[in-house]
Parts: C-alpha cells; structure tokens; sequence
C-alpha cells in the first residue's frame, strides 16, 4: 500500500531535533563511551595495566578522578556529536523522502532505508572524524594512562591545536576511512532495525485495538531506539576498536588500514581482541539510542513535523 507523501519540507526543524538528539545521546553515553575507548587502548596493548572487564575500568578511574573522569573528553564530543546527530537525522529524513518521490509505503522499504541511511554515516563521519580524534586521545588520558603527562593535553582545543601543529590538518582527520565505512555501515544497519521494530510495534497496537498515547510512542522509541543501538555497535565494533588504535598511536607513521590493524589485533588477542570493549559498548548503546530516537521524536512533534 503506498499513500501521496503530504509532508512539507520542512527543512531546518529535522535538523533542529537531530541536534537535540545528539545532546541527549552524549549526556547519557559518554561515560560508557570513556570506558570503552580505555578499555580498546589498554587491552590491545602490549604495555601498561590490562583492565579485567569494564567494571574494573570504571572502578579504576571512580577511584582515580571521581565521575568528572568519566567525563572526560566530553566537550569534544558534545559539540561534535550535536552537530553530527543534527547532520544524520535530517539528511536521513531528507534523502529518505527523496527517494520515496513523494509516495510512502505503510511499510518500511530497505531500498530507500538503506541508501538514505549510509549516505547520512557517510557524510557525518566528516565532523565526527576530528572530534572523535580529540575525545580518544583525551580520554585515554588521567586513570593508568599510557601517555606521558609532558605529553598530555591540558584541554580538548589544546588536544586538536596541537595535532594541528605537529600533525597539519590532515592529522585531525586521521582514522577517516575508519570513521567512513563505521559510520555508514552502522547507520544504515541502526536505521533498518529502527524502522523495522517501530512498524511492526505500531501494527501489533493497531490489531490488539490498544489506547495509542504519549507513553505508549515513548515506549515504542525506547526500544526500537535501543535495539537499534544494539544493532549498530554489534555489527561495527571491531571498525571502532580499529579507529581507537588508529587515531591514538603517537608514532604518525603508525598503520591507518582499519584491516591491518584488526588482523594485528587478531593475531594478538584473537577474536575477542577485536571486540574489545564490548560489554560498555553494549551497556551504553541501549540507553543512548533509545535517549535520542525519543529526544528525536519528542522535538519532531514539538516542531509540527509528523514522522511517518
């Protein structure tokens, strides 16, 4: 069944609710996301402490440096991940109707989710590529850090000022190739996991004849947010650990092939290896996502803007 697309382009708001997202996404994630990028430095190296599991991470820094530790890196990320979310929900929202011609199914189609979703990674892993660089290196920093303090960053502009200086401009975009297949692959698989779970969601309330409110589309959002999520990080983290190692190494003329790096890691620690970090990834990625595909249809709705 398909039904004349009456939706306005409304430009700018898809944007705007994307951008509040992103600010949801960071608030509730980073400090899973700190522990996970200690956990995919230490434990693919050679040197210094092994943490256990993400539980010993956690403790280790709480002991250390308290909750701002967990922190750490976050305006990097803040910023980084506004603008992003911003960039991804409304060129997604954009390109999807594009491809639709003006028609839209009463179902989810993969040949318009898919493409609409890895050109939307693709073009955000642009911004998120230098911010990602300078929230790693500073959240590999503090708790049982490998970096030299002379050679630490005092804040994140101090972080991408001096990568700037040493490296050149390009240096702030290194692990772009990385950072492109992640974020274009995991986006195209979070958005088809997303569509899928709510259509479905949404029919089983239609049949069961169910009140239909606030409460119930924000449980709706939770899980199909969070399954998402879920769905992302599963598919894409070994690509992470590989940015991780890529976009942390001092020596510039360290590997930047994503699979030169992993089969590295694989003859190291196995498999696992290239799952490091896994148990935060997943632990944060339900709550982030199920916080901004809520945040994302809150504003929507607050906007005058229907998602169909």
């Amino acid at each position: 069944m398909v039904m004349e697309d009456s939706r306005k382009p409304y430009s700018y708001k898809e944007y705007v609710a994307g951008l509040f997202a992103g600010v949801a996404t960071v608030v509730v994630g980073h400090p899973f996301d700190t522990v996970k990028v200690k956990l995919q430095k230490h434990n693919t190296n050679v040197q210094g402490i092994t943490y256990r599991n993400g539980f010993h991470c956690t403790a280790r820094i709480l002991a250390t440096e308290g909750v701002r530790g967990l922190y750490i890196g976050a305006t990097p990320s803040f910023v980084g991940m506004a603008f992003e979310s911003s960039l991804l929900f409304g060129i997604y929202s954009q390109t999807k109707q594009s491809l639709q011609g003006g028609v839209q199914s009463s179902r989810p189609q993969p040949q318009v989710i898919i493409p609409s979703a890895a050109f939307a990674g693709a073009i955000i892993s642009f911004v998120l590529c230098p911010s990602e660089l300078v929230k790693c290196r500073m959240q590999i920093q503090g708790t049982d850090s490998l970096v030299p303090k002379c050679s630490g960053y005092s804040s994140s502009l101090d972080c991408a000022l001096k990568t700037i200086k040493s490296d050149g401009v390009t240096g702030a975009f290194r692990g772009g190739s990385t950072t492109f297949l992640r974020e274009s692959i995991g986006n195209a698989v979070f958005f088809s996991v997303y569509e899928y779970v709510r259509y479905y969601m949404h029919l089983q309330l239609k049949s069961g004849s169910s009140d239909h409110n606030n409460l119930v589309d924000m449980g709706i959002g939770i899980l199909s947010g969070g399954l998402g999520g879920v769905a992302f990080w599963s598919t894409v983290l070994p690509l992470d650990v590989a940015k991780t190692i890529i976009q942390t190494a001092p020596d510039k003329s360290s590997p930047t092939n994503p699979f030169q790096v992993l089969n590295s890691i694989y003859r190291m620690s196995g498999l696992r290896g290239c799952y490091t970090g896994l148990g935060p990834t997943i632990l944060r990625a339900f709550p982030a996502n199920a916080a901004a595909i809520v945040t994302w249809e809150v504003a929507m709705n607050l906007l005058g803007i229907k998602n169909n």
